[in-house]
This record gives C-alpha cells, sequence and structure tokens, in this order.
C-alpha cells in the first residue's frame, strides 16, 4: 500500500537500492521523458531513488542516474546542519521559470565518483514542479537547495556538472574520468558503469 502526503511518500512495500550508472553510462546522456502520472511503477521508483541516494550519501538524485529516464528527482538536504529544517523534495517535470544571480561552490556527483569541482549556478530560482500526488506545485529557493536542485535537473537533461567546466579544467580530470569509465572506482553503494552496459 502507498500513502502520498503532501510531497512524501509513504511506502509499506519492499524498499531497493539501486545501482547508480556511473559515467559513460549512455543514460546519463540522455534526455529524460517527462511523467504523464503517477503509477504505481513511478511511486516506486521515488521510494526506491530516496532509499538509494540515502545508502550512498547523497543529497540529490535523478531518476536516470539509476537507470530510468524519466523526469524524477529525490532531493534530502537535512543531514546538512544549516539544512535540517528543509523537508525531502520529490520533484516530478521541474521547470526552471526564472533564475537570478550567479554564485560558484565546489560540486561532486555519485555518477563521477571522486571528482569534485567549482561550478557557477545561479543563486536563487523559481521552480514549477508537479508533487507526489501529481499536483502542480511553484517553489523558490535560493543557495545549497537551489544548487541541487539545478545539478539535478542537468541530470534530468543529459548534462552532467563537468560539462560546466572550462576545457583546462575537464584536462585535469580526464585521466580520471577514464578510469571511472573503465569500472576502475572504490565507493560503498552499489553501481553500474559504462562496461557493465556495453558487454
Amino acid at each position: 500500500m502507498v500513502i502520498l502526503v503532501a510531497n512524501c511518500i509513504s511506502y509499506d512495500g519492499h524498499m531497493s537500492v539501486l545501482p547508480i550508472y556511473t559515467y559513460g553510462a549512455p543514460v546519463l546522456r540522455k534526455k529524460a521523458r517527462p511523467v504523464k502520472q503517477v503509477t504505481d511503477e513511478i511511486v516506486k521508483l521515488v521510494v526506491d531513488m530516496f532509499e538509494t541516494m540515502h545508502k550512498a550519501n547523497g543529497i540529490g538524485l535523478a531518476a536516470n542516474q539509476v537507470g530510468s529516464p524519466v523526469r524524477v528527482i529525490v532531493i534530502d538536504v537535512s543531514e546538512m546542519e544549516e539544512m535540517k529544517d528543509v523537508k525531502p523534495l520529490t520533484l516530478i517535470n521541474p521547470q526552471i521559470v526564472h533564475q537570478t544571480g550567479m554564485w560558484v561552490m565546489e560540486e561532486g556527483c555519485l555518477s563521477i565518483p571522486e571528482v569534485r569541482d567549482d561550478v557557477e549556478r545561479a543563486e536563487s530560482i523559481t521552480l514549477r514542479y508537479k508533487d507526489s500526488n501529481f499536483h502542480d506545485l511553484e517553489l523558490e529557493v535560493g543557495g545549497m537547495l537551489a544548487r541541487v536542485i539545478l545539478h539535478e535537473i542537468d541530470h534530468l537533461n543529459g548534462v552532467l556538472f563537468i560539462d560546466h567546466l572550462s576545457p583546462e579544467k575537464k584536462k585535469i580530470h580526464a585521466d580520471r574520468l577514464k578510469q571511472i569509465q573503465r569500472g576502475e572506482m572504490e565507493v560503498s553503494y552499489p553501481v553500474t558503469t559504462a562496461v557493465d552496459v556495453t558487454v
């Protein structure tokens, strides 16, 4: 049974930790398709995405990172001291309608382990999306939460945070990216590498 309340999903079925697709896997470069309705499959996906994200100690996860190219994002920044009052978010078909200001901060990604670099993003955003009840909502956020949302929306569009780096910065990470593509990494969560999907 599934109960949808506010923007959170309560689920008493079996939750699964899904493998996270890593750099080089084609699904990470696919543009995700819009969700037309909340089905049992979408609910299960959202629940499993939260479980997967928490297992990997992440704060945001897009559906194509777990191999499902649909426009679904889960976010939970409540473990961060300054964000502990922010409730977990499920964003379906998110759309940025306005953004202002720019700021730079170091980012990383569960799909690109051990690679981090500074990325410039909007400081505040206005977002339209559907919640887990498929209700239309609008949200204005700034700072870290805006950054996480922008990072995850990039994923839905087949864009990775390293795509925002200068050619010089990309060269610095080139060897590590090749290692990730070959599946040469040690992480504490299950992954599907580029090698796994091409053999």
